[in-house]
Order: C-alpha cells, then sequence, then structure tokens
C-alpha cells in the first residue's frame, strides 16, 4: 500500500476529523484513509456513460399510444360505475356530505 503526506491542512478540518475519529473510536489516521477512498469513489462517476445507460433503457420502453388524460377518464368513469353499483348514486364516497 502507497502513503502520503498531507501539507498545509487546515486545523479547522484536522480537529474535526480527531473529534470523528474519536466518535467513532478509531484513530485519524483510519478516518483520513476513510474519507480519501470515499472521495476517490465518488470521482469515478462518469456522467457521460450514465446518460448513455438511461437512453437504452427509454429506447428499450415501447411507446404508447394511450393518452394519459383517456386512462384517467376511464379509471374515474370505472369508479363512477362502482360507487353507482353500491347505492352512492350521487358520486360521494363515505363521510362527504
Amino acid at each position: 500500500m502507497g502513503q502520503m503526506l498531507v501539507r498545509n491542512l487546515d486545523d479547522a478540518v484536522i480537529e474535526r476529523l480527531k473529534r470523528l475519529a474519536l466518535e467513532r473510536g478509531t484513530s485519524l489516521e483510519q478516518v483520513a484513509r476513510e474519507a480519501l477512498t470515499a472521495a476517490a469513489a465518488s470521482a469515478g462517476f462518469d456522467r457521460a456513460a450514465w446518460a448513455a445507460r438511461a437512453a437504452a433503457m427509454r429506447a428499450r420502453c415501447l411507446p404508447s399510444d394511450v393518452s394519459s388524460v383517456d386512462l384517467i377518464r376511464e379509471m374515474r368513469e370505472e369508479r363512477d360505475r362502482q360507487l353507482m353499483a353500491h347505492g352512492r348514486r350521487d358520486g360521494t364516497t363515505r363521510g362527504e356530505p
């Protein structure tokens, strides 16, 4: 494993890392190692590759000729039919005036 020396680190940063190490019951070195590892892992995010995968997923979805307005209308009509079948001819649900 490699080693690294970080110079000119702000004293406040060091103090925060020390407090974090104390809270976790571990060493300052371990906290710094974890922070650097997490930063290196997140730096590997490839936005272009993610966008390409998202585009490929969208391309696999079949286009629909059905309008969302039509779907909502059908759902409401079905709800109204069910309400009328159960004696609620005014279209209200229980508890409504």
